[in-house]
């Protein structure tokens, strides 16, 4: 049996894994509350820009903002994979990988990774990267211009990212891109109710409005607006999906230490009587001996 002094120190090792554990899975818990904030005030710029962007777009078709770039498009479609910047987390990395290899043709498809975990495992993979970015440090006024200037260059554009699904729960998903915004469009009609859509489908035109360029550039603009909030949006989903495997990651090594703690002190008390005990034991028999002496 180990000694008390041994036990003791294991114990205290144990009890500092288990504040800090507690300290991340806050720090954790902290950042998704965050996050999630973020994605409110985002999805609410959006919906204003949409509302202005129905009311003067020339036709329904989403350019992504490049109808006065006059740039060739790229036939191809652009893959955009968000990853974890670290190894930590877990498997919904490699998952993500893995899936978006089995739809990936290299004839047909670009990659842009984002995230330094992605950009590693698709390396150790063999397969090359047309583009690649740091996953953002901060949550707050991410800077995506870089992304969405090469996103305007294809045809077609999907993102496959993590999700949350709650805190216990994260999952992949894909989406296009063009369909992301539309979709978001599409619920801010539903949000705003028949007569507050019928508002937003009202039409601003040159024959009450004066616009500097021209009608395409502000169009365009706004296009560009709405694309790089969609992109930010992924990019905190994905982000949000990590802090919550994060959470549970510290959730349930918090869960171990306490228990490792708990078995620990019940040791160190047996220890302590065991040791106890054997010091009687020697004092007893140190008493019989003097008294046969």
């Amino acid at each position: 049996m180990q000694r008390p002094q041994e036990i003791e120190k294991d114990l205290d090792q144990v009890k500092t894994i288990e504040e800090l554990t507690g300290i991340f899975r806050g720090i954790a818990s902290l950042r998704i509350a965050q996050v999630k904030n973020q994605v409110l005030q985002s999805q609410q710029f959006f919906h204003e820009l949409w509302d202005i962007y129905t009311q003067i777009r020339v036709d329904s078709i989403f350019h992504f903002g490049r109808q006065t770039s006059g740039g060739e498009v790229i036939g191809k479609e652009l893959y955009i994979v968000i990853t974890a910047e670290g190894g930590f987390s877990g498997e919904i990395d490699q998952k993500l990988i893995e899936w978006m290899l089995t739809q990936y043709k290299p004839d047909k498809n670009d990659i842009i990774v984002i995230g330094h975990h992605g950009a590693i495992q698709l390396s150790q993979r063999g397969v090359s990267v047309k583009k690649y970015f740091k996953l953002p440090s901060k949550d707050r006024n991410i800077n995506v211009e870089p992304i969405t200037s090469e996103v305007q260059k294809y045809k077609s554009s999907t993102v496959y990212y993590q999700t949350y699904v709650s805190l216990m729960v994260q999952d992949v998903k894909r989406i296009s891109l063009q369909t992301a915004v539309q979709e978001q469009g599409k619920t801010r009609l539903e949000q705003a109710g028949p007569a507050k859509g019928k508002e937003i489908k009202d039409v601003i035109s040159e024959q009450n409005y004066i616009f500097e360029p021209s009608t395409y550039a502000v169009v365009d603009h706004l296009e560009r607006s709405m694309l790089s909030i969609m992109v930010s949006q992924l990019i905190l989903e994905s982000k949000l999906a990590q802090y919550a495997s994060r959470f549970r990651a510290m959730s349930a090594a918090n869960d171990r230490a306490k228990d490792s703690t708990d078995d620990l002190r019940l040791l160190y008390n047996r220890a302590k009587r065991a040791a106890a005990d054997e010091r009687l034991k020697e004092i007893v028999a140190g008493i019989k001996k003097a008294v046969r002496a």
